[in-house]
């Protein structure tokens, strides 16, 4: 649930490639519009055309291929993740010691809790005593003055931080409001995509104003993945790889970010399991180049959303979690 309403099914693909050796590598295409990928027709034709096109050609070849071609994002990362899967198996490494040598070997994730309402007390301390430190909240969807009494309430549980979404709910001066109020709580950790109508220099004010991150994840395909970072206008970025078109083009941006000193934090579109073993091992990588060498709370503890998966999902320890021992993505279908 979100301000752009409630979802109950994911419906995507599975993508493998095999090599003349017969090796297989996997991919997870999930289109989600809502977060700013393709439709499942436009991602399924896609797919249907990379299949006919990339026949016989070798995994290098259809990675330099990739960057011409016309495609949804969703469609382009699962493709590039099951040639990455492939070519980290055959290099002997895990796909995340592909992307950078500096990978860490276990990231931290935040306790996903939903919208905001009257049992999000009891799913706090339920997360809490799991072993999570930061807590994600959809807000933006009740009246704010009972909002803000559920965050004071929560604010109150020991050794917890809050990470607010408010998926573009708010106007400019709703958020000016919110944002000061929030202001007195120390506990929040961000607020993602306050603004219903996201400008880079209405961005700017309310961050110089806020004592903590404003994050953009949608906002990127409007505003410019690229003006965000130069201009600064928010201190995180949010990484989705099935929005961005795949785990290098998320990794480009992460560099970029990291180099003009903004946070980012890599997060699933409810993908299955592929695909959030994917965003582990960007996450990964990521982790070893954030400024001020504090590896990010990334949003990846997605898989308990879905009633079944399509592989072995990961596992969550005390709010973190560990990269496969093996090469590539360290999965496959049916498996686990």
């Amino acid at each position: 649930m979100s301000a752009h309403g409630t979802r109950c099914e994911r419906q995507g693909w599975i993508v493998s490639v095999q090599t003349a050796d017969g090796a297989l590598g996997y991919g997870d295409c999930a289109p989600l519009p809502e977060a700013g990928t393709e439709t499942l027709d436009r991602a399924q034709a896609a797919l249907l055309a990379a299949a006919a096109q990339l026949c016989g050609a070798t995994v290098e070849a259809a990675l330099a291929w990739l960057p011409g071609w016309m495609a949804g994002p969703a469609a382009r990362c699962a493709v590039e993740t099951a040639l990455l899967d492939r070519l980290s198996r055959d290099a002997g490494l895990p796909l995340a010691h592909l992307l950078s040598p500096g990978a860490v070997a276990r990231i931290a994730v935040n306790a996903s809790l939903g919208a905001l309402d009257a049992r999000a007390i009891g799913r706090a301390r339920r997360a809490v005593a799991a072993g999570f430190r930061v807590l994600k909240l959809k807000v933006g969807l009740q009246p704010w003055p009972r909002e803000l009494a559920l965050l004071r309430r929560l604010a109150a549980l020991e050794d917890v931080h809050l990470r607010l979404d408010a998926n573009g709910a708010w106007p400019h001066v709703r958020a000016q409001q919110a944002l000061t109020d929030l202001a007195g709580l120390p506990v929040v950790e961000s607020v993602e995509e306050p603004l219903a109508r996201p400008s880079l220099a209405g961005l700017a004010v309310l961050q110089d104003a806020a004592p903590f991150p404003l994050a953009v994840d949608e906002s990127l395909g409007v505003l410019g993945a690229e003006a965000i970072c130069r201009r600064r206008a928010v201190r995180r970025v949010v990484l989705k790889p099935q929005a961005l078109g795949g785990v290098r083009a998320s990794w480009r941006l992460a560099r970029l970010a990291a180099r003009q000193g903004l946070e980012c934090v890599v997060t699933s579109a409810v993908d299955s399991a592929i695909g959030v073993w994917a965003g582990v091992h960007l996450a990964a990588a990521v982790s070893g180049i954030q400024p001020g060498g504090c590896p990010s709370t990334h949003g990846l503890a997605t898989s308990t959303w879905l009633r079944r998966d399509l592989a072995a999902a990961p596992r969550v320890l005390r709010g973190t979690i560990a990269l496969p021992p093996g090469p590539g993505l360290g999965v496959v279908p049916g498996e686990g």
